[in-house]
């Protein structure tokens, strides 16, 4: 299980005086980054390949509040990869100093080629590295449909529509 340390700053706070939700999405996030370029997804690679991480969703369950002075310990395990590396599934848990889990968060991501911003499968030595990686013990094989497990679509407004409002 791959960790991150964080003290909790003054500027991590919301209006109730403990951690703020956009707190909780970027510990996770610099948690993510952390793993990926510890396990060989930096930036020169990922920069060799034309590819970058995309979220598609992060679903927080929110257990116990968290204030200033009270540092977190933030863990990823990977919880789910498709056969080919193009969709992937980390499993966040933020714990306070006293080991109480706070918060959980399931986020599930692609790969996107940057030049032709589609979707695109890991080349086969990312594929193996994130393969490789310490799985969750609900650790499952994705496929294009748990991306739309929640049947989620977008509803786009036509121009007249958009401009009544």
């Amino acid at each position: 299980m791959y960790t991150k340390k964080f003290e909790i700053r003054w500027s991590d706070l919301d209006a109730n005086r403990h951690l703020a939700n956009s707190a909780f999405i970027n510990f996770m996030s610099h948690t993510r980054m952390g793993f990926l370029m510890e396990n060989g997804f930096g930036h020169k690679q990922l920069s060799h390949y034309n590819l970058g991480p995309i979220v598609f969703y992060e679903h927080i369950y929110y257990f116990k509040e968290i204030f200033a002075g009270e540092p977190v310990t933030v863990t990823l395990e990977l919880n789910g990869l498709s056969e080919d590396g193009m969709y992937f599934e980390f499993i966040h848990n933020i714990y306070d100093h006293n080991g109480k889990n706070c918060a959980s968060c399931e986020m599930m991501g692609s790969w996107i080629d940057l030049e032709q911003r589609k979707l695109i499968s890991l080349p086969e030595e990312l594929f193996k590295k994130l393969n490789g990686t310490p799985k969750s013990g609900n650790f499952r094989v994705l496929t294009k449909e748990d991306t739309r497990k929640y049947g989620k679509r977008p509803q786009n407004l036509s121009k007249e529509e958009l401009e009544s409002l």
